[in-house]
Protein backbone atom coordinates (compact mmCIF):
# COMPACT_ATOMS: atom_id res chain seq x y z
CA UNK A 1 0.00 0.00 0.00
CA UNK A 2 2.90 2.45 0.85
CA UNK A 3 4.88 1.52 -2.71
CA UNK A 4 0.97 2.25 -4.28
CA UNK A 5 1.17 5.50 -2.58
CA UNK A 6 4.77 6.73 -3.47
CA UNK A 7 4.18 5.85 -6.54
CA UNK A 8 1.41 7.74 -6.97
CA UNK A 9 3.49 11.03 -5.16
CA UNK A 10 6.18 10.47 -7.83
CA UNK A 11 4.11 10.21 -10.66
CA UNK A 12 2.01 13.92 -9.45
CA UNK A 13 5.31 15.18 -8.62
CA UNK A 14 6.92 14.41 -12.26
CA UNK A 15 3.89 16.35 -13.94
CA UNK A 16 4.15 18.59 -11.54
CA UNK A 17 7.57 19.38 -11.64
CA UNK A 18 7.38 19.21 -15.79
CA UNK A 19 4.54 22.29 -15.54
CA UNK A 20 5.68 24.07 -12.35
CA UNK A 21 9.35 24.16 -13.10
CA UNK A 22 10.01 23.98 -16.90
CA UNK A 23 12.42 21.60 -18.09
CA UNK A 24 14.59 21.61 -14.83
CA UNK A 25 18.38 23.21 -14.90
CA UNK A 26 19.08 25.97 -17.11
CA UNK A 27 22.19 24.58 -19.59
CA UNK A 28 22.78 28.42 -21.15
CA UNK A 29 25.39 28.73 -18.65
CA UNK A 30 29.00 28.14 -19.52
CA UNK A 31 30.10 25.01 -18.00
CA UNK A 32 30.99 24.86 -14.60
CA UNK A 33 29.09 28.26 -13.79
CA UNK A 34 24.90 28.87 -13.39
CA UNK A 35 23.31 31.98 -14.38
CA UNK A 36 20.77 31.30 -11.52
CA UNK A 37 21.38 30.88 -7.79
CA UNK A 38 21.74 27.23 -6.93
CA UNK A 39 19.19 25.05 -5.22
CA UNK A 40 20.52 23.15 -2.46
CA UNK A 41 17.88 20.38 -1.11
CA UNK A 42 19.20 18.88 2.43
CA UNK A 43 16.53 16.18 3.82
CA UNK A 44 18.22 16.76 7.34
CA UNK A 45 19.67 19.49 9.45
CA UNK A 46 23.01 18.66 10.31
CA UNK A 47 23.39 18.87 5.75
CA UNK A 48 21.03 21.72 5.93
CA UNK A 49 23.21 24.11 8.25
CA UNK A 50 26.61 23.06 6.80
CA UNK A 51 25.13 23.65 3.24
CA UNK A 52 24.35 26.78 4.58
CA UNK A 53 27.41 27.70 6.30
CA UNK A 54 29.52 27.31 3.30
CA UNK A 55 26.61 28.84 1.06
CA UNK A 56 27.54 32.44 3.03
CA UNK A 57 23.68 33.65 0.93
CA UNK A 58 24.99 32.38 -2.30
CA UNK A 59 22.24 29.91 -2.52
CA UNK A 60 18.88 28.75 -1.67
CA UNK A 61 19.08 26.36 0.94
CA UNK A 62 16.10 24.04 1.50
CA UNK A 63 15.51 21.43 4.49
CA UNK A 64 13.02 18.78 3.19
CA UNK A 65 11.88 16.81 6.60
CA UNK A 66 10.33 19.22 8.48
CA UNK A 67 11.57 20.55 11.82
CA UNK A 68 10.98 18.16 14.91
CA UNK A 69 9.78 15.28 12.12
CA UNK A 70 10.84 11.75 12.45
CA UNK A 71 12.78 10.89 9.43
CA UNK A 72 12.44 6.85 10.11
CA UNK A 73 8.52 7.11 9.91
CA UNK A 74 8.90 10.64 7.10
CA UNK A 75 5.89 10.59 4.83
CA UNK A 76 6.99 12.42 1.12
CA UNK A 77 4.66 14.86 -0.11
CA UNK A 78 4.59 15.39 -4.00
CA UNK A 79 5.97 18.73 -3.09
CA UNK A 80 9.19 17.30 -1.82
CA UNK A 81 9.54 15.56 -5.38
CA UNK A 82 9.34 19.11 -6.91
CA UNK A 83 11.67 20.09 -4.41
CA UNK A 84 14.16 17.27 -5.49
CA UNK A 85 13.50 17.67 -9.28
CA UNK A 86 14.50 21.27 -9.62
CA UNK A 87 17.37 21.15 -7.46
CA UNK A 88 21.11 21.43 -8.14
CA UNK A 89 22.44 19.32 -5.30
CA UNK A 90 20.64 17.00 -2.83
CA UNK A 91 22.50 16.15 0.10
CA UNK A 92 20.90 13.31 2.03
CA UNK A 93 22.24 10.85 4.88
CA UNK A 94 21.97 7.76 2.34
CA UNK A 95 20.91 5.01 5.20
CA UNK A 96 18.36 2.81 5.81
CA UNK A 97 16.08 5.73 7.66
CA UNK A 98 15.88 7.42 4.27
CA UNK A 99 14.73 4.22 2.40
CA UNK A 100 11.43 6.50 1.74
CA UNK A 101 13.58 8.72 -0.66
CA UNK A 102 14.29 6.09 -2.95
CA UNK A 103 11.47 5.65 -4.05
CA UNK A 104 11.54 9.65 -4.67
CA UNK A 105 14.71 9.37 -6.61
CA UNK A 106 13.30 5.95 -9.00
CA UNK A 107 14.00 7.64 -12.35
CA UNK A 108 15.26 11.09 -11.18
CA UNK A 109 18.68 10.06 -11.42
CA UNK A 110 21.31 12.24 -13.32
CA UNK A 111 19.18 14.99 -12.74
CA UNK A 112 21.16 16.62 -10.13
CA UNK A 113 24.09 16.30 -8.12
CA UNK A 114 23.70 14.35 -5.10
CA UNK A 115 25.92 13.72 -1.77
CA UNK A 116 25.35 10.74 0.77
CA UNK A 117 26.80 11.95 4.19
CA UNK A 118 27.55 8.26 4.72
CA UNK A 119 29.88 7.93 1.52
CA UNK A 120 31.78 10.82 3.34
CA UNK A 121 33.31 9.19 6.30
CA UNK A 122 34.46 5.50 7.75
CA UNK A 123 30.80 3.88 8.52
CA UNK A 124 30.23 2.12 11.77
CA UNK A 125 28.01 -0.60 12.35
CA UNK A 126 25.33 -0.46 14.67
CA UNK A 127 26.35 -2.40 17.71
CA UNK A 128 24.72 -4.54 20.55
CA UNK A 129 26.38 -3.23 23.83
CA UNK A 130 25.95 -5.38 26.86
CA UNK A 131 22.42 -4.04 28.22
CA UNK A 132 20.84 -3.10 25.31
CA UNK A 133 17.64 -3.79 24.64
CA UNK A 134 16.66 -5.63 21.48
CA UNK A 135 14.56 -4.09 19.36
CA UNK A 136 15.02 -6.40 15.81
CA UNK A 137 13.89 -9.40 15.26
CA UNK A 138 16.29 -12.14 14.29
CA UNK A 139 15.27 -12.38 10.87
CA UNK A 140 15.71 -8.71 9.98
CA UNK A 141 19.32 -9.01 10.84
CA UNK A 142 20.25 -11.42 7.89
CA UNK A 143 19.74 -8.45 5.30
CA UNK A 144 23.07 -7.31 5.83
CA UNK A 145 25.20 -4.66 8.32
CA UNK A 146 23.30 -1.70 9.30
CA UNK A 147 24.85 1.38 9.93
CA UNK A 148 25.02 3.85 12.71
CA UNK A 149 23.90 6.99 10.76
CA UNK A 150 24.16 9.95 13.02
CA UNK A 151 27.59 10.49 11.45
CA UNK A 152 27.86 14.43 11.79
CA UNK A 153 27.89 13.32 15.87
CA UNK A 154 31.87 13.52 15.40
CA UNK A 155 33.08 17.42 14.36
CA UNK A 156 35.62 15.46 12.32
CA UNK A 157 33.22 13.62 10.19
CA UNK A 158 31.47 16.87 9.89
CA UNK A 159 34.28 18.76 8.57
CA UNK A 160 34.74 15.88 6.15
CA UNK A 161 31.41 15.97 5.11
CA UNK A 162 31.48 20.06 4.76
CA UNK A 163 34.54 19.29 2.58
CA UNK A 164 32.57 17.25 0.32
CA UNK A 165 29.68 19.60 -0.08
CA UNK A 166 32.16 21.81 -0.90
CA UNK A 167 33.88 20.36 -3.45
CA UNK A 168 30.27 19.79 -5.11
CA UNK A 169 29.46 23.17 -4.89
CA UNK A 170 32.26 24.02 -6.62
CA UNK A 171 31.95 21.66 -9.27
CA UNK A 172 28.01 23.12 -9.79
CA UNK A 173 29.21 26.96 -9.63
CA UNK A 174 32.56 27.94 -10.61
CA UNK A 175 32.21 31.61 -10.49
CA UNK A 176 31.25 30.76 -6.45
CA UNK A 177 34.28 28.21 -5.98
CA UNK A 178 36.50 30.77 -4.10
CA UNK A 179 33.56 31.57 -1.69
CA UNK A 180 32.86 27.88 -0.64
CA UNK A 181 36.79 27.04 -0.31
CA UNK A 182 36.93 30.09 1.72
CA UNK A 183 33.20 29.72 4.21
CA UNK A 184 34.89 26.18 4.51
CA UNK A 185 38.07 26.78 5.48
CA UNK A 186 36.91 29.24 8.24
CA UNK A 187 33.68 26.57 8.95
CA UNK A 188 36.34 23.87 9.38
CA UNK A 189 38.12 25.95 11.76
CA UNK A 190 35.67 26.25 14.16
CA UNK A 191 34.82 22.42 13.94
CA UNK A 192 38.67 22.01 14.83
CA UNK A 193 38.23 24.24 17.82
CA UNK A 194 35.48 22.17 19.19
CA UNK A 195 37.10 18.67 18.75
CA UNK A 196 39.77 20.64 20.77
CA UNK A 197 37.67 21.01 22.90
CA UNK A 198 35.63 18.01 23.78
CA UNK A 199 39.79 16.26 23.64
CA UNK A 200 40.70 18.70 26.72
CA UNK A 201 37.47 17.37 28.57
CA UNK A 202 37.72 14.10 27.64
CA UNK A 203 41.79 13.77 28.65
CA UNK A 204 41.25 15.80 32.27
CA UNK A 205 38.01 13.82 33.22
CA UNK A 206 37.49 11.56 35.84
CA UNK A 207 35.49 9.23 33.80
CA UNK A 208 35.57 7.86 30.31
CA UNK A 209 32.18 5.95 29.95
CA UNK A 210 28.68 7.72 28.85
CA UNK A 211 25.71 5.99 30.12
CA UNK A 212 22.58 7.09 27.66
CA UNK A 213 19.47 6.45 29.50
CA UNK A 214 17.82 6.37 25.71
CA UNK A 215 18.45 6.18 22.16
CA UNK A 216 22.51 5.81 21.69
CA UNK A 217 22.54 8.35 18.41
CA UNK A 218 26.09 8.97 19.32
CA UNK A 219 28.78 5.58 18.14
CA UNK A 220 30.90 8.16 16.16
CA UNK A 221 31.38 10.33 19.11
CA UNK A 222 32.45 8.08 21.17
CA UNK A 223 34.67 6.27 18.67
CA UNK A 224 35.90 9.25 17.99
CA UNK A 225 37.04 10.28 21.73
CA UNK A 226 37.89 6.97 22.80
CA UNK A 227 35.16 6.57 25.34
CA UNK A 228 32.83 3.52 26.68
CA UNK A 229 29.21 4.12 26.87
CA UNK A 230 26.09 2.05 27.71
CA UNK A 231 22.60 2.88 26.27
CA UNK A 232 19.11 1.13 26.45
CA UNK A 233 18.72 0.99 22.77
CA UNK A 234 20.03 1.52 19.56
CA UNK A 235 20.55 4.75 17.87
CA UNK A 236 18.28 4.27 15.39
CA UNK A 237 15.35 2.12 17.62
CA UNK A 238 11.90 2.99 17.48
CA UNK A 239 11.04 1.48 20.41
CA UNK A 240 11.85 3.24 23.23
CA UNK A 241 9.66 1.57 26.07
CA UNK A 242 12.57 0.22 28.10
CA UNK A 243 12.35 -3.37 30.17
CA UNK A 244 12.78 -3.15 33.77
CA UNK A 245 15.87 -5.18 33.24
CA UNK A 246 17.25 -3.01 31.12
CA UNK A 247 16.33 0.01 33.35
CA UNK A 248 18.04 -2.04 36.38
CA UNK A 249 20.78 -2.51 33.94
CA UNK A 250 21.60 0.90 33.80
CA UNK A 251 21.49 1.79 37.13
CA UNK A 252 23.66 -0.83 38.41
CA UNK A 253 26.11 0.50 35.83
CA UNK A 254 25.62 4.06 37.10
CA UNK A 255 26.54 2.90 40.69
CA UNK A 256 29.37 0.80 38.98
CA UNK A 257 30.72 3.59 37.60
CA UNK A 258 30.54 6.65 40.19
CA UNK A 259 28.37 8.39 36.88
CA UNK A 260 27.53 12.03 37.99
CA UNK A 261 24.87 12.69 35.09
CA UNK A 262 23.08 10.15 32.63
CA UNK A 263 22.43 11.90 29.40
CA UNK A 264 19.13 11.69 27.21
CA UNK A 265 18.65 12.78 23.84
CA UNK A 266 16.00 15.98 21.74
CA UNK A 267 12.51 14.61 21.70
CA UNK A 268 13.07 12.49 24.72
CA UNK A 269 10.27 12.04 27.24
CA UNK A 270 13.13 11.55 29.94
CA UNK A 271 11.21 8.89 32.14
CA UNK A 272 13.95 6.75 32.17
CA UNK A 273 16.38 9.26 33.37
CA UNK A 274 14.21 10.50 36.02
CA UNK A 275 13.98 6.70 37.39
CA UNK A 276 17.56 6.40 36.95
CA UNK A 277 18.24 9.48 38.92
CA UNK A 278 15.91 9.09 41.58
CA UNK A 279 17.42 5.78 42.25
CA UNK A 280 20.84 6.57 42.01
CA UNK A 281 21.07 10.32 42.98
CA UNK A 282 22.85 11.42 40.10
CA UNK A 283 22.16 14.27 37.32
CA UNK A 284 20.66 14.31 33.78
CA UNK A 285 22.22 16.19 30.70
CA UNK A 286 20.80 16.94 27.76
CA UNK A 287 22.64 15.39 24.65
CA UNK A 288 22.03 17.31 21.95
CA UNK A 289 22.29 15.11 18.60
CA UNK A 290 21.37 17.65 16.12
CA UNK A 291 19.33 15.40 14.04
CA UNK A 292 16.79 17.47 13.93
CA UNK A 293 15.43 20.92 15.92
CA UNK A 294 12.12 22.45 16.94
CA UNK A 295 10.82 24.54 14.65
CA UNK A 296 11.19 27.86 17.02
CA UNK A 297 14.71 26.77 17.06
CA UNK A 298 15.58 26.63 13.53
CA UNK A 299 13.77 30.20 13.11
CA UNK A 300 16.01 31.49 15.84
CA UNK A 301 18.89 30.44 14.38
CA UNK A 302 19.60 27.03 15.94
CA UNK A 303 22.81 25.78 14.14
CA UNK A 304 25.31 22.89 14.78
CA UNK A 305 28.18 24.45 16.45
CA UNK A 306 25.69 25.87 18.82
CA UNK A 307 23.98 22.55 19.82
CA UNK A 308 27.61 20.56 19.88
CA UNK A 309 29.27 23.70 22.28
CA UNK A 310 26.26 22.93 24.41
CA UNK A 311 27.21 18.74 24.41
CA UNK A 312 30.71 19.61 25.67
CA UNK A 313 29.26 21.12 29.49
CA UNK A 314 27.00 17.87 29.36
CA UNK A 315 30.10 15.39 28.41
CA UNK A 316 32.06 17.71 30.95
CA UNK A 317 29.38 16.78 33.84
CA UNK A 318 28.74 12.93 32.83
CA UNK A 319 32.26 12.23 32.86
CA UNK A 320 32.75 13.77 36.30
Amino acid sequence: MKKKLLSALLALGLLLSLTACGAGRDTAAPEGQSNKALTVVATLFPAYDFARELCGGRCEIVLLVPPGAETHSYEPTPQDLVRIESCDLLICNGGESEAWLDTLLDGAAGKFGMLRMLDCVDAIEEERKEGMQRVHEEEGEEDGPEYDEHVWTSPRNAAAICRAIRDELCALDGAGAETYRLNCERYCEKLDELDAAFRSIIREARGSCLIFADRFPARYFVEEYGLDYFAAFPGCADDTEPSARTVAFLIDRVRAEGTPAVLYIEYSDQKMADVICEETGCRKRLFHTCHTVSADDLKNGANYLDLMWANTESVKEALG
